[in-house]
């Protein structure tokens, strides 16, 4: 094992599958000369040249168009978005193009393409800078989404989706770049893309949570820990495929879940986790599902508000002691 960084982990997948397979190459603003905004691919440009590491206008929906057509020719394209925030300008491309061509063709053409980049809230960056999208994505037939919590898993599942004959999207997040972890150093090291993982046993609440979400999961289970409670940890890793039934089987150990979500409370990936558990496992229920969402209104810029728009602890632990009836 070795310890890596998030964006060193990343960079690390990106690289071996550039050396790989020639048809891989990155696409970005800023992703070349300045070595990337969050410096994941600081370097890669010395290593493949111009013609592999490539840097664009701001234009999202230019590049991610372009890059679309060249999947589509056969090449194997990443995509960076600076944030996932600025994939809306290019959101017909990654809809209505790079998700149904191979629908509308009869599988005539593939489209394997990786669109990555910050997803969700950084801080102080107001609306515009701090959406969750992967509820938005996770509508659409024909995309993948991908939301790793760690180092380790953002390589294998990295490696994973450059490889996959279909669009995905790779969803990071600014605040967990400089996270460090443990990375397998296993030769060619790839992590199946729709397996959850069970991050920490327990037999009292289940507690899910996916990309920054699950260190909040994990942060709930510690202070419920101290007061002689034992929370089992489900990491979802990817959130379209979903694992429901790993995350269903803790669920019928447990008989409670709280669901912690990034993602606005209204169509909310929590919004999906719930409707599929309350289907299958119904029966093995002790108490209604609830969930931590961030609030219903755009993210606000103050440092206060922020705060409580997102996200806490403090609620989640209130809502596995509700569901325990403690």
């Amino acid at each position: 094992m070795a310890t890596l960084q998030y964006r060193e982990a990343l960079r690390a997948a990106m690289t071996e599958e550039m050396i790989r397979d020639d048809r891989v190459f990155l696409i970005g603003e800023e992703v070349a000369e300045y070595n990337g905004a969050y410096k994941v691919s600081e370097g890669m440009l010395d290593q493949f040249g111009p013609k592999r590491v490539i840097d664009t206008p701001i234009s999202e929906n230019g590049f991610s168009g372009l890059s679309i057509g060249a999947a589509m020719n056969g090449l194997r394209p990443i995509v960076e978005f600076m944030t996932f925030n600025f994939s809306f300008v290019a959101i017909d491309q990654i809809i209505n193009n790079a998700a149904k061509i191979r629908y509308m063709s009869g599988g005539q053409f593939s489209v394997p393409i990786v669109f990555r980049g910050a997803n969700g809230a950084a801080g102080q960056l107001a609306a515009t800078h701090n959406t969750s999208t992967e509820s938005i994505y996770a509508t659409t037939p024909g995309l993948i989404v991908v939301a790793p919590s760690n180092p380790d898993d953002a390589k294998g599942l990295l490696k994973t989706a450059i490889r996959d004959d279909n669009p995905v999207l790779f969803m990071e997040s600014e605040v967990m770049f400089g996270l460090k972890g443990e990375v397998s150093d296993e030769e060619d090291y790839t992590i199946p893309i729709g397996k959850a993982r069970i991050a920490r046993e327990g037999k009292d609440v289940t507690i899910v949570g996916h990309s920054k979400s699950y260190w909040l999961a994990l942060e709930t289970a510690d202070a419920l820990a101290k007061e002689g409670y034992d929370a089992e940890v489900i990491d979802p890793r990817t959130i379209r495929p979903l694992d429901i039934d790993t995350i269903a089987e803790s669920v019928k150990k447990t008989n409670r879940c709280v669901i912690i979500d990034e993602s606005s409370p209204f169509a909310s990936i929590s919004s999906e986790m719930v409707y599929q558990l309350q289907s299958k496992i119904f029966d093995y229920l002790d108490a209604p599902i609830l969930r931590i969402t961030s609030k219903d209104t755009p993210a606000p810029y103050a440092k206060n508000l922020m705060e409580y728009y997102m996200p806490q602890v403090s609620d989640a632990v209130a809502a596995c002691k509700q569901v325990m009836y403690v």
